[in-house]
């Protein structure tokens, strides 16, 4: 039988949609070959339905337009349509490339539903009538497909002159510190032009005016003085553009130095670009007028790579329709939350505009109508889940990074991690192991019989959690079968052997898990892996999870929505009616957003407020004027001004938004910016100008297009459709299944319970509570009873260890951001220079958040001297503070701070963390002297100290130890501390960080007792132990042939005095044990590159961890299969009064590169952190440079990036201009520094700075005598250098180590080493 419109009774075909498949209408037709072609119409069941009875009961309407909400993801297009005299809408849901049906799904889909409701016939050749259509509203993802898969445009990039690696470059930092291939994404413009041009900021007006010929000073945009020292050469330039477009390239980024605030020569660029026959030019300066010249040119480059990609795609989209962009009324979704025409839609908007659309659909149609509580926004899809906050208004970021591109423009606070449903399933050393490798769309998970791997998809099948009913026969070579249950089954079967003979071998008395067990296992491991970036959401900006309602919605989101609500402490969760199609949905229910922005330079104050009401006035009428050409009234127009503000000092600023009283009068923005820093930060800073460094307004076009819609009250009990069997903690359960469109307002069901929601499978979890609520959507309260966690004396439950090491893991990342959050200092809030760590009650390691790779494992030696130290005398609300290399330290500017963790009144834990301070005293600011002897010379030095005793904060005895340190032994007075504020400011950060640790050890321990916490404790680091022991048979066997013997490897290495660092390294392949014995090491050195042995130990762990490759937990169980021989007296464990502020930041490099050249795994990376500080007794600033890395059996070595023992960020080149009395002459790479070989050593960096007043510089490095080896016949890297160029252009070599005090107009130029090659050519 067909129904009407040539639909078949057989309607049961359905979609892969995140993982799951879905039923949906379709219509059949008969094909070719006479088999019959069924094409999707509807997803939804209920809407499915709906949408047959409106067809027979309607036929056709001839009255009233259409309205379409469209998202065209990178697999399936949702369309969501109002359907005139239709009180509900019509779901759609198509593949997004089909090739064989149509051209364009989007458009495929409007003409679909068109047919459908008109009657009439609109073939696929003929253009659409835009008369049956009221408004189109769109969201895309060719913007971000493009640039995830580099299909984008080819195009060029226009630089200043001596920064043409600069985006390479970046921020120097490589993107995973165990990668020791250090993978970058690929450059998206195809050739550098260096322009040549420059303008310098004026940072003494008054001086500058007198002796500058007026013609070359501007006063910019951002109210700053711009001397213009070279004009744009157009001569020069147009040749090189010419010679562009003759190689097919027409498109350009272009980003010139302080363009935000002097844009006239990028300005220039476009035209002359334009005039040549350039298609598409971005100019930074347009795009992001903000300070920064890093993310404007990515952003920049961004843009010109996807802006003619999104146009192809918008031109070919609005020319299916008869009137074209005349009379279609389409909008776009940006990557904001705003829509937008057509003609302002560009590539660096489009980037989130799909997952934009999820969260306005969420937060418009859940907060305020079915819960008063801030919600948590969990979007769970196939390969990836995208997490987000909603509390009565957007939450944006200025700046992202997406697919290894940084992105700088107003954009949603959107967080994704790599879980979802595709996630492959592993278990690896002793642990479970969920993703972050996906399955991928194909093959897909194995139950779809394509040969596919073990992923979450087939775990929630083998529990009951996918209904096998409700899934469509379409899988097989015919796509005529079911679900591959019975492979599913056999696989985890396979992997059950697997999982309970390494049990077995633990404890022989252990039970066998059941594979019901094992896939449950899995799904647990996957809810706490996406749970981690939730807390770390909230947790960052200050906000307690639990206090949250989760809203769940995507493919797979609501099978986890109980389990993910009750690990985080949540009592509540929201699935949407629509949550299949939420981002679709949300398209309609978004409003027309304008953006102005423009930088402003000053001082907050009076007079700057005036300037500021004045730029905001002009911004202003340009918003409403742009609002006003698309067609809104006045009335329909509201606006929102914001300053980005920030503390002097600092580069955290804040984007505050203009608030008004009940008495119309204006808040104060520095009162408001005062109260939001102190809100999100924990404190504020006293005596400190406040900074204004853009004015911002946003326009917003108030469409009131789709609002909810209530449903009528249940008129009796539930109706279950049928019991299924669901496997949930405690066995087997009869599960009624119930069917969302037969439900009703107030219908409630108690879990356990399954809910078809169309196109999702809603798992009502036992102790949880189900409601229909007023406007259709499922409530679903949450019981959360303390987790019981059975114990083995013997042996770790495997599931609970791969929890336990998230969770463990966890709580050092939420320490470490609470301490970005709330420290000050440059160093560690914007270079990330710090570290932070859970111990046990003995002071081993049990967690090391990945940092600073020269802190893993460094810090159990400091906790555990303490603990000597101290003895019985730790009390409840004491804070330990120290420094001292004999102590456990590195080196005096990393500044430890312990907290022991009471419970009950015992000791069972500690929480640390170890910050950089730029400045802590010594002979040079910055506090890094080249040329110290003692370690009296390099600043205060603390062994131990209670910085908080028993709650109180101990301010006057810290500020005594930092000011005034003891003499050098001599007799001659050492300097204090030249920057007091800070430190105590950062100190007080590190204490809030450790409070945060305490805080969720002790939650930790509520919902699992102490017992359990104690003993996973052990186990984590039995484990890690595990690992480095399977490695280490893995690499001997590697090393040599023969089995079962003592292999054993000698490798040294030089510092640039001769100094000799020696390793002897014996591998026992049999039991997985190493000995590193640095015996023939050089003696203690009369300098200070002296390396405690804390330092050694942080270079052991961070190679072995890189060896294992592996995301096993960092802890004390790495070092238990290790035995680290350190000869008393050697460099590499010198005297208590030995100079050591250079062991930590070069030593260490050295002792890293002896170890992989031992091990075989890589050349020698630069070998140093080109130690740069300068600075007077005003100010202090210090950079680690980075250089290349070494080449190893299958990789290129990478150019440009901090290598191994360091990750710490660059300063951006404007900022550094900005902020510091400096010229950047050139800073790029230094070409052909790379040692040759089968594979390229990376080449090192150039870096050439000219200063402008009287300080003094040092720098401290190594490698400049002796080069970065190169392995299996591969060259050396070039060696490092540095000059200081004099005024009369004398160019004098300064060696590897020196302190010189510069004039105004000399350069110091540094050139990091190269990394060495690998294999002979």
């Amino acid at each position: 039988m067909f129904l009407a419109g040539g639909y078949h009774e057989n309607w049961w075909k359905g979609v892969n949609a995140g993982q799951s498949i879905v039923p949906c209408l379709s219509r059949s037709r008969e094909v070719p070959n006479g088999t019959r072609k069924h094409t999707i119409i509807s997803s939804n069941i209920a809407d499915a339905v709906s949408l047959f009875w409106l067809c027979k009961r309607m036929g056709s309407v001839t009255e009233g337009k259409l309205r379409f909400c469209i998202d065209r993801g990178g697999t399936f297009t949702d369309v969501y349509a109002e359907i005139p005299g239709q009180r509900d809408g019509q779901v759609l849901k198509l593949l997004s490339v089909d090739p064989l049906n149509y051209d364009d799904a989007p458009v495929e889909g409007i003409r679909r539903i068109l047919e459908e409701f008109t009657g009439e016939k609109f073939p696929r050749n003929s253009k659409i009538p835009t008369e049956k259509i009221e408004w189109i509203r769109m969201g895309t993802t060719v913007a971000t497909n493009a640039l995830l898969e580099r299909k984008g445009e080819r195009i060029a990039l226009c630089v200043t002159q001596g920064f043409r690696d600069l985006l390479q470059i970046g921020n120097q930092a490589r993107p995973t510190i165990f990668d020791l291939t250090v993978s970058k994404p690929s450059n998206l413009y195809e050739q550098v032009v260096e322009v040549e041009e420059r303008v310098q900021l004026v940072q003494d007006e008054e001086q500058e005016e007198k002796h500058a010929a007026s013609s070359s000073l501007v006063r910019g945009i951002s109210g700053e003085l711009v001397r213009i020292v070279k004009s744009l050469n157009e001569e020069a330039l147009k040749p090189v553009l010419i010679n562009l477009l003759d190689k097919g390239i027409s498109c350009l980024a272009v980003v010139l130095m302080h363009s935000y605030t002097y844009p006239q020569h990028e300005i220039q660029v476009q035209k002359l670009a334009f005039g040549l026959g350039f298609r598409h030019v971005s100019i930074s300066s347009a795009l992001s007028p903000m300070v920064r010249a890093v993310p404007r040119g990515l952003t920049a480059s961004v843009d010109a790579y996807l802006t003619p990609v999104i146009k192809e795609y918008l031109s070919g989209f609005i020319s299916k329709f008869d009137e074209g962009i005349g009379k279609l009324n389409v909008l776009f979704m940006q990557s904001d939350g705003g829509l937008a025409p057509e003609s302002t839609f560009s590539g660096h908007k489009a980037i989130l505009s799909g997952p934009a659309g999820g969260v306005v659909g969420y937060s418009q149609t859940l907060f305020g109508l079915e819960t008063n509580k801030p919600l948590i926004g969990f979007d769970m899809g196939g390969t990836s889940t995208d997490v987000s906050r909603y509390a009565g208004s957007y939450e944006q970021v200025l700046e992202t990074q997406i697919a290894g591109a940084i992105i700088q423009a107003p954009q949603l606070d959107i967080n994704t991690v790599a879980a979802g449903g595709g996630s492959k399933l592993k278990f690896q050393f002793g642990t479970f192991q969920v993703g972050p490798e996906s399955v991928g769309a194909h093959p897909g998970p194995l139950c779809y019989r394509k040969g596919g791997e073990l992923a979450i998809t087939d775990a929630n099948l083998i529990l009951g959690y996918v209904i096998p009913d409700y899934f469509p026969s379409i899988f097989g070579p015919n796509e005529d079968q079911p679900l591959d249950v019975k492979s599913t089954r056999g696989q985890f079967e396979k992997l059950a052997r697997q999982i309970n003979t390494h049990r077995r071998n633990q404890d022989p008395s252990s039970k066998d898990m059941t594979v019901e067990e094992i896939a449950l296992g899995f799904v647990d491991v996957a809810n706490e892996t996406m749970c981690r970036p939730i807390r770390q959401l909230t947790e960052m900006k200050g906000h307690e999870t639990k206090n949250h309602s989760l809203a769940c919605f995507g493919g797979a989101g609501p099978q986890h929505a109980c389990a993910i609500a009750r690990s985080l402490g949540m009592k509540e969760v929201l699935i949407h009616k629509f949550c299949g199609i939420l981002s679709a949905y949300g398209m309609g229910l978004a409003n027309v957003v304008e953006e102005a922005q423009e930088p402003y330079s000053a001082v907050y104050g009076a007079e700057s407020i005036i300037e500021v009401s004045q730029r905001e006035a002009v911004l202003l009428k340009q918003v409403k004027q742009n609002l006003q050409n698309q067609g809104f009234k006045e009335e329909n127009i509201s606006t929102e001004i914001y300053l980005n503000l920030r503390y002097e000092g600092t580069d955290t600023a804040i984007m505050v938004k203009r608030q008004v009283a009940d008495d119309g009068k204006l808040y104060d923005y520095a009162a408001e910016f005062v109260r939001l820093f102190q809100q999100e930060y924990g404190f504020k800073l006293q005596n400190r100008n406040i900074v204004i460094c853009d004015v911002r307004v946003r326009g917003i076009g108030v469409t009131n297009i789709l609002r909810p819609r209530a449903i009528q009250t249940a008129p009796g009990s539930p109706i279950v459709e049928g019991y299924y069997k669901v496997y949930f903690g405690n066995g087997w359960q009869e599960t009624p299944l119930y069917k969302l469109e037969k439900l009703g307002y107030g219908h409630m069901m108690s879990g356990p319970a399954i809910i078809m929601n169309g196109n999702s499978t809603v798992i009502v979890e036992p102790n949880c509570r189900a409601i229909i609520t007023k406007y259709g959507n499922i409530k679903i309260e949450i019981d959360s009873p303390l987790t019981s966690v059975k114990i083995s004396d013997k042996v770790a439950d495997v599931v609970q260890l791969s929890i336990f090491n998230h969770r463990f893991m966890g709580i050092a990342e939420q320490m470490g951001r609470t301490l970005q959050r709330t420290s000050i200092s440059t160093n560690i809030k914007e270079r990330l220079d710090f570290s932070c760590a859970l111990f046990d009650p003995s002071g081993g390691l049990v967690a090391n958040a990945p940092h600073v790779p020269v802190h893993l494992g460094a810090m159990s030696s400091t906790v555990r001297w303490q603990l000597n130290y101290w003895s019985d005398n730790l009390n409840e609300g004491d804070v330990l503070v120290t420094n001292h290399p004999s102590a456990g330290g590195s080196h005096l500017p990393d500044i430890t701070v312990i907290t022991p963790v009471f419970f009950n009144g015992k000791l069972v834990f500690f929480v640390a963390n170890r910050g950089h301070h730029a400045e802590i005293g010594g002979t040079t600011p910055g506090s890094m002297p080249p040329f110290s002897k003692s370690i009296l010379e390099e600043g205060a030095a603390i062994k131990a100290f209670k910085l908080v005793e028993k709650g109180v904060f101990q301010e006057e005895g810290i500020i005594k130890l930092l000011q005034f340190p003891s003499s050098d032994g001599r007799g001659n007075k050492i300097p204090g501390t030249r920057r007091i504020q800070d430190n105590l400011s950062d100190l007080r950060a590190q204490v809030a960080a450790n409070q945060r640790g305490i805080s969720l050890v002790q939650e930790l321990i509520e919902q699992y007792g102490l017992e359990t916490v104690q003993a996973y404790m052990n186990y984590v680091q039995m484990n890690a132990e595990a690992a480095v022991r399977e490695m280490l048979k893995s690499v001997s066997q590697r090393i040599s042939s023969k089995s079962n013997e003592l292999v054993t490897i000698e490798e040294e290495d030089y510092m640039d005095d001769g100094s000799i660092i020696h390793l002897k390294l014996s591998i026992d392949s049999n039991k997985g044990e190493a000995v590193f014995n640095f015996a023939g090491t050089s003696a203690e050195v009369y300098g200070n590159w002296n390396a405690p042995e804390a330092v050694t130990a942080a270079a052991v762990i961070y190679c072995l961890r890189c060896l294992v490759n592996v995301d096993i937990p960092l802890n004390q169980g790495c070092l238990a299969p290790v035995k680290i021989l350190i000869p008393e007296g050697s460099f590499l464990s010198p005297s208590d009064n030995a100079a050591v502020v250079g062991g930590n930041v070069l030593t260490s490099q050295r002792i890293t590169d002896v170890i992989f050249t031992a091990f075989q795994a890589c050349a020698c990376s630069q070998g140093c952190m080109n130690n740069f500080t300068f600075g007077d007794d005003t100010f202090g600033y210090y950079e680690t440079i980075g250089g290349g890395s070494g080449a190893g059996p299958t990789w290129d070595g990478t150019s440009g990036v901090q290598c191994h023992m360091t990750n710490t960020r660059m300063t951006d080149p404007e900022i550094f201009e900005q902020r510091y009395p400096v010229i950047l002459h050139r800073f790029g790479l230094r070409e052909n520094s790379g040692g040759d070989g089968f594979h390229k050593g990376g080449d090192g960096l150039l870096r050439e700075i000219e200063f402008r007043r009287p300080v003094i510089v040092s720098i401290l490095s190594d490698r400049r005598v002796h080069a970065p080896k190169g392995l299996k016949g591969g060259k050396d890297g070039a060696r490092g250098a540095n000059y200081l160029i004099k005024k009369d252009k004398r160019k004098i070599y300064l060696g590897g180590k020196n302190t010189v005090k510069v004039l105004p107009g000399e350069i110091l130029q540094i050139l990091t080493p190269g990394g060495g090659g690998w294999g002979s050519l």
